[in-house]
């Protein structure tokens, strides 16, 4: 099952998923300290704030390769690497699930909503409230148990942080275009730009015919 699903992947796919999950787990040590100076009054988990600055990697990545799962391997490899060194943000052997489950929740949630890839404004926002949730809520269920009240200012603060991350990752998608990084994301983000063009121009067309129709 898994030679399967891997074999979806090329050498350059599987390499940026590598770059970016290294982005992640050495930006996480950087920002999570400093988002305890506000969450720390708060008595919630600075992760909740500090999440989406560093879980934006996995929406990147999503939208550089187009192809779901890419994610989730992001968090698997992340978890694999913090499982190893030890560095600020591990959970031993259970940071396969709170670091590999808010990719899940990008890939599945995407999915959903409209097989969207990461390749707009609106499912960048929703990819980063899903994984910066997904994290939130994992981290809590495992090792907080926060009340009830503490865990929804915690859940709210990571919607908030989630949705700011998925508006960076857009950016940061755009910025690689524009600078001819992601190529292969360029072409197919240009195909699905023009099938949506072309199915808003039928739409278009059948609702003037219908117009026509009923002035007849």
């Amino acid at each position: 099952m898994l030679p399967k699903i891997m074999a979806r992947f090329s050498t350059f796919d599987l390499v940026l998923i590598a770059v970016l999950a290294a982005l992640g787990v050495a930006t996480k040590p950087i920002i999570v300290p400093l988002a305890h100076l506000i969450t720390g009054p708060l008595f919630i988990p600075g992760g909740s704030l500090a999440g989406g600055l560093y879980m934006f990697w996995l929406v990147v990545g999503l939208g550089l390769t187009r192809k779901y799962g890419t994610a989730t391997l992001i968090g698997l490899v992340q978890a694999l690497m913090v499982i190893g060194t030890g560095v600020i943000g591990s959970h031993g052997v259970m940071s396969l699930l709170s670091y590999t489950l808010p990719g899940v929740a990008v890939d599945l949630g995407l999915f959903l909503i409209g097989r969207h890839k990461a390749d707009c404004l609106f499912c960048c926002f929703i990819g980063g409230i899903l994984a910066n949730l997904t994290g939130s809520l994992t981290v809590n269920v495992l090792f907080f148990r926060l009340p009830f009240i503490p865990l929804l200012l915690c859940l709210c603060t990571a919607a908030f942080s989630g949705a700011l991350g998925g508006i960076l990752a857009w950016q940061v998608l755009k910025a690689l275009r524009k600078y001819k990084i992601g190529t292969r994301f360029t072409t197919a983000y240009n195909v699905d730009q023009m099938e949506v063009e072309q199915r808003t121009a039928q739409m278009g067309g059948y609702q003037h015919e219908g117009n026509k129709s009923a002035a007849k």
